[in-house]
């Protein structure tokens, strides 16, 4: 027997994919499939078959009262996947990575829908603590309606600087063709402009993303994800209580040593570790020099306020 929009709205174990129509998708799933899902989209891995389409208007008014949760917001490629699974690691409730309905919405904004998924999203297994909840870059352009929904929301805006965020992201022909994409609909790119000119049109439009949302939330911090892989025990140490994470220092150090640090967290079974990336890196700021001085210089063009907005993100760092 299908079960009913309550009995679906009162559980994790029922997750709202995606959108299909007036239809929401929804996914079976236990705390099992949440943790070895390494993404909520299309890379889902379920507890069973049998995902069902249910209506949209019945499942709202079957909705629970929203609770808070916390949010990892990110640029992209900075360790976002890495801070995630560490944290998840720790314990202390559910941890959501990219869910395909929030980059829906990113794309075709619906208040009510984005009220439902907050609802839905923010469910817990029994005594859990707060559901984090690590969205992905185009879920930016939904701060406003997030914070606004949520202001005591603890949240942590993970970043890097303009010229390694270049380095980040415009290190191979697949990178810097999302890099394109996304700044041309979220950032007002130009899309006959060059890839250094629209990744500083992108990072520009996060930085301006985040610093608006740190004036709403006062439960929120940045992070220069620089500092997570150069020390991500400490990192650790410092920002998981801020999350209702488990903060104890020696189930950190055992995270920090163990497999997680040593493979690519988003295919574990590929070996990377943050001496293979400064490694990559090194190697990428001679070939990009004259890319990271075209960034800058553009940046620095689109942006009067460019000091003011980099001195916001850092006076709220971690």
């Amino acid at each position: 027997m299908p079960l009913s929009p309550a009995e679906i709205a009162a559980s994790p174990d029922h997750y709202l994919h995606s959108f299909e129509g007036g239809d929401a998708v929804i996914v079976p799933m236990d705390r099992a499939a949440y943790a070895r899902s390494i993404f909520l989209d299309a890379r889902i891995s379920p507890a069973g078959e049998g995902a069902a389409l249910v209506s949209l208007a019945a499942l709202a008014g079957a909705a629970p009262p929203p609770r808070s949760t916390a949010w990892i917001f990110h640029v992209a490629h900075c360790g976002s996947t890495l801070l995630a699974r560490a944290l998840e690691a720790l314990g202390g409730g559910l941890v959501l990575r990219e869910p395909m309905a929030l980059r829906q919405l990113a794309f075709a904004p619906d208040p009510g829908r984005l009220s439902l998924v907050l609802a839905l999203l923010a469910r817990r297994y029994g005594a859990d603590g707060p559901t984090l909840v690590k969205a992905n870059v185009p879920v930016n352009a939904l701060l406003p309606a997030i914070t606004a929904a949520d202001p005591a929301a603890p949240a942590v805006f993970l970043h890097l600087g303009l010229e390694d965020y270049a380095l980040a992201v415009l290190r191979s022909t697949q990178h810097r063709g999302w890099v394109r994409e996304i700044a041309v609909r979220f950032a007002a790119a130009s899309p006959g402009a060059s890839d250094a000119a629209c990744m500083a049109a992108l990072w520009l439009w996060q930085m301006r993303a985040f610093a608006a949302a740190l004036d709403v939330l006062p439960n929120a911090c940045t992070l220069d994800a620089e500092r997570f892989y150069a020390d991500p025990a400490a990192t650790l140490a410092a920002l998981a209580p801020r999350l209702g994470r488990p903060g104890d220092p020696a189930a950190i150090g055992q995270v920090v040593a163990g497999p997680l640090f040593t493979t690519y967290s988003k295919r574990p079974g590929l070996a990377f570790d943050n001496a293979a990336r400064l490694a990559r890196r090194a190697g990428l700021a001679a070939e990009l020099a004259g890319e990271l001085a075209e960034a800058r210089a553009h940046a620095v063009r689109a942006a009067p306020d460019l000091a003011m907005i980099e001195m916001r993100i850092a006076t709220a760092a971690l």
